[in-house]
């Protein structure tokens, strides 16, 4: 799970520290597998503000890098923050799904890396506007995309009972997910987040024991996966991102829950077996103590890596 959603969470009303607008994660590890050289042409997948894509930049001399992201508010501030690497750096509002496509319209050949952060970024999880948070009280949206049409509220306040248990158990792992769902219908209907998140926290039986992570977490984990169709998303990424990289290119993902990783690792296993690349990272890549301890939120995330072998 990310960010907030790591398990690195107070209840609400607990103070919280003072942060950086985003830490990116295991960013040496990446850079690392991606093996940058200074002529060659990458693509950030989803880069919100900007940080793994900036340690790119600094080590290319004549490459470029294809920025997407598909919240354009992460777009303004990568691009506030990457100015001053000119035309090396291409960016486009646009859905990670859809990378060949973006790729082809760029214009560039075939790339020599990817790389892919699925997680929700700091910038979004603190604006309390973008209704990621269930410790802030802001609305319930959780769209990546503004444009997007359908928002939490929309699902809280008029999917069917049975439709929202699923949500829960599919998305978020949450084992009481038929409990909540109930709970959620009957105080119908819901503005803020944290209305939700006291409604969740009441479903949950106290015998279910301490909490190591806040009780509404899965719940407003799988929401955020619903609304923005992350899942769905990442499949359709890793059915296409071998088409934009040259033989000998490589593609690192970092994943933040259990649902992520394994549909990256199943899919770099299928690769590996149909004979179209290799595993580069036996087991994920974990952040190490000192990281996890200047940034709590990396904890959860994994880093896999693959390099394509053929066409």
């Amino acid at each position: 799970m990310d960010d907030e959603q790591s398990g690195n969470t107070k209840l609400p009303g607990a103070a919280e520290p003072a942060r950086p607008l985003h830490v990116p994660v295991l960013v040496r590890e990446s850079i690392d597998f991606l093996n940058v050289r200074p002529e060659g042409i990458y693509i950030d997948a989803t880069i919100g503000a900007g940080g793994h894509a900036q340690e790119i930049l600094k080590r290319l001399g004549s490459g470029r890098l294809l920025g997407l992201d598909r919240d354009p508010h992460a777009l303004e501030v990568a691009r506030d923050r990457l100015a001053g690497f000119g035309e090396k750096l291409i960016m486009q509002h646009g859905n990670f799904a859809q990378i060949d496509a973006w790729h082809a319209a760029s214009g560039l050949p075939l790339v020599e890396g990817v790389v892919a952060d699925l997680g929700l970024s700091s910038m979004q999880l603190d604006d309390a506007s973008r209704g990621f948070s269930f410790n802030l009280p802001g609305p319930l949206d959780m769209r990546m995309d503004p444009n997007s049409e359908i928002t939490a509220a929309d699902l809280v306040n008029h999917s069917p009972e049975r439709d929202l248990a699923e949500i829960f158990f599919k998305l978020g792992e949450e084992r009481h997910s038929r409990r909540i769902a109930r709970a959620i219908v009957k105080a119908r209907p819901y503005r803020l987040t944290t209305e939700l998140a006291q409604v969740v926290t009441r479903a949950i039986p106290s015998r279910a024991g301490l909490h190591q992570i806040h009780p509404a977490t899965r719940s407003f984990m799988a929401l955020r996966l619903a609304v923005n169709a992350e899942l769905e998303n990442l499949e359709q990424f890793l059915d296409r991102v071998l088409l934009v990289l040259r033989p000998g290119g490589r593609v690192v993902i970092l994943s933040f829950h259990s649902l992520e990783d394994r549909r990256v690792k199943q899919a770099f296993r299928r690769w590996q077996g149909e004979g179209r690349a290799k595993i580069l990272t036996r087991k994920a890549v974990r952040p190490e103590q000192e990281e996890v301890r200047l940034n709590p939120r990396a904890r959860s995330a994994k880093l896999r890596a693959a390099e394509k072998t053929i066409d």
